[in-house]
């Protein structure tokens, strides 16, 4: 199943719907203002909260929790550091690795577990300026929990580009 993403630039606080394939809401992205840290809530269409989106605050490599139920479901932290690829790990609770690799700026990576491929991110199935899939390969994966890594390793990317420019303006 495919997710539509309209990409753009969030300000915390910002809200947008992802579609399904069909153009139906299947998940808001839902920005909290005034917080301390970066926070974002995954809901479904009737406003239920599906995981949560933090950052995590004192950590000496920026890392990101998800939360379901208001308890940590994973954490999402760079793996390594390289010119034309970035790397993430995800490691769910219980203790399995899934790994995020690609051109995350350009919305070109993967998610894998062991080598398997579970979700496909990229502009390339859409001519519409901005706009991405997010392509859960395995009918029975947590498409929440996919999307959520997706948006989590993109915001992290983006800040961290923001953070290396020079006067914290983003760079090209």
């Amino acid at each position: 199943m495919k997710y539509l993403v309209r990409d753009k630039v969030l300000a915390i606080g910002d809200d947008y719907w992802i579609e399904d394939e069909e153009g139906r809401h299947a998940f808001l992205v839902d920005g909290k203002a005034l917080r301390v840290r970066d926070t974002l809530e995954l809901k479904a269409p009737d406003g239920r909260i599906l995981i949560t989106l933090r950052e995590k605050l004192f950590s000496l490599r920026d890392a990101m929790t998800l939360e379901r139920d208001e308890r940590r479901l994973a954490v999402i932290r760079r793996k390594r550091l390289s010119l034309l690829r970035d790397h993430y790990r995800v490691t769910l609770v219980e203790g399995t690795e899934l790994d995020v690799s690609g051109r995350i700026l350009e919305r070109e990576f993967k998610v894998e577990y062991e080598g398997e491929l579970l979700a496909l991110v990229s502009r390339q199935w859409y001519r519409i300026r901005e706009t991405y899939a997010v392509d859960v390969i395995r009918e029975e994966a947590d498409a929440a929990l996919l999307v959520a890594v997706a948006v989590c390793v993109i915001r992290m990317t983006e800040k961290e580009r923001e953070d290396l420019s020079p006067g914290g303006v983003p760079g090209p």
